[in-house]
C-alpha cells in the first residue's frame, strides 16, 4: 500500500461541555508503525474509538483505509482490526477454538477458517497449546492470541491499545517482533501505549497528546532535539587540544579528567559538520564524537508538563 492509511483533519469530539479533542491533524502513512502517546485523560482512548467507528466525530473529517469513518462505517471496519489493552479471548475456549470463534463471526467457510486458525498457531507459536484452554495460558501466551484473532480477517490497519501492559519483559520483546514482522508484511499499525521505550523501539512516527490536542509529532530522534539538553561530547588525546578547543567553543563545558568537551547543539547534520569545520581550521584533532540526545521521557515531561506516570526502567 502507498499514501495515508489514516488521516484525520480537524477532528473534535465533546462530551457535554467537556472538549476531549479540539482539533486532531493526523497522517499516518500505510505500512508503518505510528504512536499516540500521552497521560492519561488526554484523549487516546477517544481518538482510536472515533478511528475504529466506534464513536461519531463531532466535526472533521476522518478517513481510514480510504473510507471515511462516518457514511462509509462497514467498510472501515471490513479493513480494520482492534486488539484491546485486555486480552479478549474466551477462557473456557481452547486457543483454537477462540481462533475458529473469530472465523465463524466473519462467516469464514469452515474449511478456510481451519487453515486460517492453523497458520497462525503456528505462527505465533502456539501450536502446542492449541488444544489447552486459554484459561491456562500465561500472560504472554494470551496477548499472542489475542493478536492472532484479530488477524484472522487480514486486516490492512491493526490497532493496538497498550499491547504489552502486564508482560514481563521477554514477552514484551517477542511482542516487538512481531508487530514488526506485521509492518513488513505491509500491515499498518497505530499504536497507544505508556511504556515511552516501546514508542521509541518501534515506532515510526510519535504523536504526543495533552488535554485534547497534540503537542508535538514527528520521529523519535527529531522529537528528543526538540528538547533542551541535546549536546556534542568531543573526547581528546591531550589536554592542549581539549583546552584549545574551550577556548574556540566558549559555551562548551569542559571536564579535564575525562579530556572531553560537552558542547551544546541538536545532534543534526548540519551542526555537526559546522562544529567539525570549525575545529578543523584550527588544526584541533578529536579522538571521539558522541551526540547526546534527552530520552522520551525527558520528551513527554517537557511536552505535557508532568513525567507519565506508568513509564519504568527497562
Amino acid at each position: 500500500m502507498n499514501g495515508s492509511a489514516i488521516a484525520a483533519s480537524g477532528l473534535r469530539k465533546s462530551y457535554k461541555d467537556k472538549i476531549v479533542l479540539d482539533g486532531i491533524d493526523l497522517d499516518v502513512r500505510a505500512g508503518t508503525i505510528f504512536a499516540l502517546l500521552g497521560p492519561n485523560g488526554a484523549g487516546k482512548t477517544t481518538t482510536v474509538n472515533v478511528l475504529t467507528t466506534l464513536l461519531a466525530p463531532d466535526a472533521g473529517k476522518v478517513i481510514v483505509a480510504g473510507h471515511d469513518v462516518v457514511t462509509q462505517t462497514k467498510a472501515v471496519r471490513a479493513a480494520i482490526g482492534v486488539t484491546g489493552q485486555f486480552a479478549s479471548v474466551d477462557d473456557l475456549l481452547t486457543g483454537e477454538e477462540n481462533l475458529l470463534l473469530m472465523a465463524d463471526l466473519l462467516h469464514l467457510p469452515k474449511t478456510e477458517g481451519k487453515q486460517i486458525a492453523a497458520r497462525l498457531l503456528d505462527r505465533f507459536d502456539l501450536s502446542e497449546a492449541a488444544s489447552k484452554p486459554a484459561a491456562s495460558y500465561s500472560g504472554g501466551m494470551r496477548r499472542k492470541l489475542d493478536l492472532a484473532m484479530t488477524l484472522v480477517g487480514e486486516p490492512q490497519i491493526i490497532f493496538l491499545d497498550e499491547p504489552t501492559t502486564g508482560l514481563d519483559p521477554r514477552s514484551r520483546r517477542t511482542m516487538w517482533q512481531i508487530i514488526r514482522e506485521l509492518v513488513a508484511d505491509g500491515t499498518t499499525i497505530f499504536l497507544t501505549t505508556q511504556y515511552l521505550e516501546e514508542a521509541d523501539q518501534l515506532a515510526d512516527r510519535i504523536a504526543v497528546l495533552d488535554q485534547g490536542r497534540l503537542v508535538a509529532q514527528g520521529t523519535a530522534d527529531e522529537l528528543k532535539r526538540q528538547i533542551p539538553g541535546s549536546h556534542i561530547r568531543l573526547r581528546f588525546t591531550d589536554p592542549h587540544a581539549l583546552h584549545a578547543a574551550a577556548q574556540l567553543l566558549p559555551a562548551s563545558t569542559t571536564d579535564d579528567d575525562e579530556l572531553t568537551l560537552r558542547v551544546p547543539g541538536d545532534g543534526g547534520v548540519t551542526s555537526l559538520r559546522a562544529l567539525l569545520d570549525q575545529l578543523d581550521q584550527h588544526s584541533i584533532d578529536v579522538e571521539e564524537l558522541s551526540v547526546h540526545t534527552p530520552d522520551l521521557d525527558d520528551v513527554f515531561l517537557t511536552l505535557t508538563g508532568h513525567a507519565n506516570e506508568k513509564v519504568t526502567a527497562r
